[in-house]
């Protein structure tokens, strides 16, 4: 066990697993990250914080605060930093992972199925009942967490805050979250610990530092250069690669602040897919398990597969692995080179207040995820609207979708009530899903 192991180790009531154990849990949460970011720290949370015990409560929020401020998929990003933490390096490769390949071979063979079928209806209607279950859990774990997270009347301000910036003034997430941190560090740290701003010495060295930035930067841009160079610039590899590698840099706030320049790209710059296309592969991207961001996966394997005459399968696979490998080798950079700093900088008492404020809006910024996430489990049409300066997501609630509806509620009653569990309830819920599209 490492020294970040044995820190975690330390804190009260919890305790750290082995290995073996902690691949399972990161397998078991790969295989059922639905739900899109919301849904995928609910999960977590509820395995590694309240079920398991492997995280105490602070240090799970204090990943999630560092997490959220980086660009990429925070969910993904977050299960690596907890990996980290409990089992080092490898920890947090297996963790991110496992996180993400599940749901990378899901959409690899769907996408491969459009390529072939197009759209496929019963798959579809099975993740209607998915989607319905995970938004109980993720309603659930919103409750938990603003529970633990929002102790003073202050951080519900803040909080409420983010959540109107974010959801109705479509301000700029990095924004919202440095605007708490400056009124945390200014204003809610204890009198008593204004003046004492320092914090223990960093448990890295510069040296180790630079090593292990230009270790990721070579794992992630070499093979890519290597591409370009033996392909050339102009080959739909080349170009995947560079396209996913500057989306994984400016990817700040989730997929969703770049799925508006991503889809224009895709469609009206490179040509490699339809809007319709585009619209198809983030339904299948929201519907499956893993990061939203996945549709990258979905954009390269469908632009590979159809560069030249017919469909060819290696391309295919090649689109995949190159759009997956630009996408989320950036994230493990971010996390290994950034996360012993930020475990020790969280000791700096002006620095706790900070991220207590960060914390507050990260609550916020949750529930407009939730919030979002739950208009388009239930409704068919949701459409943005603007009034002055003011943004809405406004339902036409003539398109409620009554299956949904129904199956949240069978979840809810399944999940908080009678207790059976998470995968019973997604198992339950998509069969219903299924079985009530099988009867028309």
């Amino acid at each position: 066990m490492d020294a970040q192991a044995r820190d975690v180790a330390g804190s009260s009531n919890t305790q750290i697993p082995t290995f073996a154990e902690a691949f399972r849990v990161w397998t078991r949460i790969g295989f059922l990250s639905f739900g899109g970011p919301a849904g995928q720290i609910a999960l977590m949370h509820r395995l590694l914080v309240d079920e398991k015990k492997w995280l105490p409560e602070n240090r799970f929020l204090h990943a999630l605060n560092f997490c959220m401020l980086l660009p990429g998929p925070e969910a993904m990003q977050l299960a690596t930093y907890s990996g980290w933490m409990m089992h080092g390096v490898r920890g947090g490769l297996a963790a991110g992972l496992m996180f993400l390949l599940p749901g990378a071979c899901v959409v690899f063979a769907l996408a491969m199925m459009y390529v072939v079928l197009g759209q496929v209806p019963l798959v579809e209607a099975l993740f209607v009942g998915v989607k319905a279950a995970v938004l109980v859990i993720v309603v659930q774990a919103l409750l938990k967490i603003a529970n633990r997270a929002l102790k003073h009347s202050a951080h519900w301000v803040i909080a409420a805050a983010a959540f109107v910036a974010i959801f109705f003034l479509a301000i700029p997430y990095p924004l919202i979250v440095l605007t708490a941190g400056a009124i945390g560090w200014f204003f809610l740290a204890e009198p008593a610990d204004r003046s004492s701003p320092t914090s223990s010495s960093i448990p890295v060295s510069s040296t180790q530092t630079v090593t292990t930035l230009a270790l990721w930067l070579a794992i992630w841009l070499v093979p890519l250069a290597g591409l370009a160079l033996a392909l050339g610039p102009d080959h739909v590899l080349s170009q995947s690669g560079f396209f996913f590698s500057k989306l994984a840099i400016v990817t700040f706030g989730g997929a969703y602040a770049v799925l508006a320049y991503m889809a224009q790209e895709v469609v009206e710059g490179y040509r490699w897919l339809t809007a319709g296309e585009m619209l198809d592969g983030l339904g299948l991207a929201e519907t499956t398990p893993g990061p939203l961001i996945l549709v990258t996966e979905f954009v390269g394997t469908l632009a590979a597969a159809r560069d030249g005459s017919g469909v060819s399968f290696p391309m295919a696979l090649a689109g995949a692995v190159v759009a997956l490998w630009a996408t989320f080798a950036p994230c493990f950079l971010w996390i290994f080179v950034g996360a012993p700093y930020i475990e020790r900088l969280g000791e700096n008492v002006r620095l706790k207040a900070a991220l207590t404020g960060v914390t507050a809006a990260v609550v916020g910024v949750i529930l407009n995820l939730s919030v979002w996430f739950a208009l388009h489990v239930l409704f068919a049409t949701v459409t943005r609207t603007d009034f002055g300066p003011l943004t809405a997501w406004i339902p036409d609630l003539t398109t409620l979708d009554i299956r949904a509806l129904t199956l949240s509620i069978v979840a809810f009653v399944a999940l908080l009530w009678v207790k059976i569990g998470i995968l019973p309830t997604l198992a339950i819920c998509a069969a219903l899903s299924g079985a009530w599209y099988a009867v028309g």
